[in-house]
């Protein structure tokens, strides 16, 4: 299937949106509680999807009987990735959560295969091996580091799966809403619900961010959580589960970098060989096949 101008400008959002946002979220948190300040920087999402959505004459309306269906996906996708990733954030390196929480296609695909029965081709068992490769790659130097801090690991992998098992459950259910509706929804139920956490256990070691802080709290809200989170929605709703997941792969690539270029954090050998492989677990699966160009009477 190959990719049309939207999905692929929405693939570039996403990738170079959420990658950079991996140094800004160690940011964030550094300034502020973590679950506080993901729930600030929902809540600047949710006017500006608003207005957004008021400019373009989107309906907010909500078809009864989908109701619980956004709830549900919602509650995966969003509340529960963004609430255990923004808690592993504290005790990880940009770089490490930023991986470990893209092992969310290896989930997905494990997901997909015992909830849904679905198959891959070949090439994206390829795509698969070239992205867990790359992975320990750019965790080759951080193992040490990881085993003392098994908390944030398995926070950050319950996170991934959350999220696995979220785009899989998003892709294989009907929705006749606008993206943007179904977005906005996910993200005031997000916000509501961690602000709620957050009152409940973070109140007393509340802090007013500095400018800082402010800066990553807007570049989420603005961003990550509007521009980005509606990409996302798109192409897991729009492309098979293996694009869509495999196909954001160099996200963690760019949360390395930023933290090289941002934090100081040191570049190795490996992380370029590692930016090879995420590159081929993009193509692997983004690459039109000859035999879908054949079924669609394509050229070829």
């Amino acid at each position: 299937m190959p990719l049309t101008a939207s999905q692929a400008i929405a693939l570039i959002l996403v990738t170079l949106i959420w990658g950079v946002n991996w140094t800004v979220m160690k940011i964030g948190v550094g300034e502020m509680p973590p679950l506080l300040f993901r729930a600030a920087c929902l809540w600047v999402a949710v006017p500006v999807l608003a207005l957004f959505m008021q400019w373009r004459n989107i309906p907010y309306h909500v078809p009864k009987g989908e109701r619980f269906k956004v709830f549900r996906l919602a509650a995966v996708n969003l509340v529960l990735w963004n609430s255990l990733i923004i808690l592993a954030m504290p005790l990880l390196s940009s770089g490490r959560a930023a991986i470990l929480g893209y092992t969310m296609p290896v989930f997905a695909a494990i997901a997909g295969a015992v909830l849904y029965k679905t198959t891959m081709q070949g090439r994206h068992f390829i795509g698969m091996a070239a992205a867990i490769t790359g992975s320990v790659l750019l965790l080759w130097h951080e193992m040490a580091a990881l085993a003392g801090r098994p908390t944030g690991v398995f926070l950050a992998l319950s996170a991934a799966l959350s999220w696995g098992v979220g785009t899989q459950m998003l892709r294989h259910t009907k929705l006749s809403m606008h993206t943007v509706t179904f977005t906005f929804w996910s993200v005031l139920l997000g916000a509501s619900v961690i602000s709620v956490a957050a009152l409940l256990f973070e109140l007393p070691a509340f802090r007013w961010p500095g400018t800082v802080g402010w800066l990553a709290v807007l570049y989420n809200g603005l961003l990550v959580l509007s521009v980005a989170q509606v990409g996302w929605f798109l192409l897991a709703r729009e492309l098979p589960p293996q694009a869509s997941t495999l196909g954001v792969m160099f996200i963690p690539v760019i949360g390395v970098f930023s933290g090289v270029l941002l934090l100081g954090e040191p570049l190795h050998w490996q992380d370029v060989v590692a930016v090879v492989l995420m590159l081929l677990a993009m193509f692997s699966v983004l690459w039109p096949s000859r035999d879908g160009s054949r079924k669609q009477g394509k050229p070829h």
